[in-house]
């Protein structure tokens, strides 16, 4: 009888064993939309200075802009609650790579140097460059004014405007600054004519101050799409988000977000 316990109390404890690293098993194995989905809180990554992308008011403390009312869509498509957690593309790899996020939503560029951290859904926006002057600086009126002798032309360090400009400039100075910020200071001061920046920071700069004139491009200048980031390899994840996009592209949501943030001419409202 002794020998029979001693058997069944073993066999017990190898069950109770068995079960516990299958547990451990499947719970390595839940990916980010499961863990989404069980805590019922998706955490998005926003930089809350993008004019019309996701904006914090300065007077309301409200954020504001097509991803946030894009977040806000997701979120309730997937039935979860949602928690902002702001961030800048300085510390965008840094915070998909790390955990802090399980979604960036704040109109992140597609650029080959992201992708070793990152992966991309399809586009919801694409823009080209755009140009902020002086609206008294009478040398620098129309787009062809700009790559001219003498003239002075910021970028932000880090920006896709940085290598495309080096590139194309052939007769203007290029003056390279470390913020958003600095590209401002630098043509408002005076010390540049103009800066180089997309069609959401540009309509800042048109509806926020009483000095900038937003320069249009003849033609689409170095377009690059916009989309949403997610960390590496969350097939499931990425693929919920993609399907998200592709209805709220179908049914006009995304159109009506774009038309409220006077948007439209950069959405992207089909997969080609």
């Amino acid at each position: 009888m002794i020998t029979k316990c001693k058997k069944f109390i073993i066999t017990v404890a190898t069950c109770s064993l068995s079960s516990f690293a299958m547990g451990e098993q499947n719970n390595n194995q839940r990916d980010r939309l499961d863990t989404i989905l069980s805590s019922h809180v998706m955490r998005v990554c926003i930089w809350p200075d993008y004019y019309r992308i996701s904006f914090r008011n300065p007077r309301t403390f409200e954020l504001e802009g097509i991803d946030i009312d894009m977040a806000h869509a997701l979120a309730s498509h997937l039935n979860v609650d949602l928690e902002f957690i702001d961030s800048s593309f300085a510390e965008l790899a840094k915070n998909i790579t790390e955990d802090r996020c399980d979604i960036a939503m704040h109109g992140v560029g597609v650029r080959d140097d992201r992708k070793p951290h990152m992966d991309f859904t399809q586009p919801h926006l694409r823009s080209g460059i755009y140009a902020v002057a002086r609206t008294n600086n009478q040398q620098i009126q129309q787009w062809s004014d700009i790559d001219q002798p003498g003239n002075i032309v910021v970028v932000q360090k880090g920006t896709y405007m940085e290598p495309v400009m080096k590139d194309k400039l052939q007769q203007a100075e290029l003056s390279v600054v470390d913020t958003f910020m600095g590209r401002e200071q630098e043509v408002l001061s005076g010390r540049a004519d103009v800066f180089m920046t997309d069609y959401p920071y540009g309509l800042r700069m048109a509806h926020l101050t009483d000095w900038a004139n937003l320069i249009t491009p003849p033609q689409p200048f170095a377009l690059t799409d916009y989309a949403y980031a997610v960390p590496k390899n969350e097939e499931r994840w990425l693929e919920a988000v993609n399907q998200f996009i592709e209805k709220v592209k179908e049914d006009g949501t995304l159109a009506r977000f774009a038309a409220k943030h006077e948007l439209e001419p950069i959405v992207v409202l089909t997969n080609n």
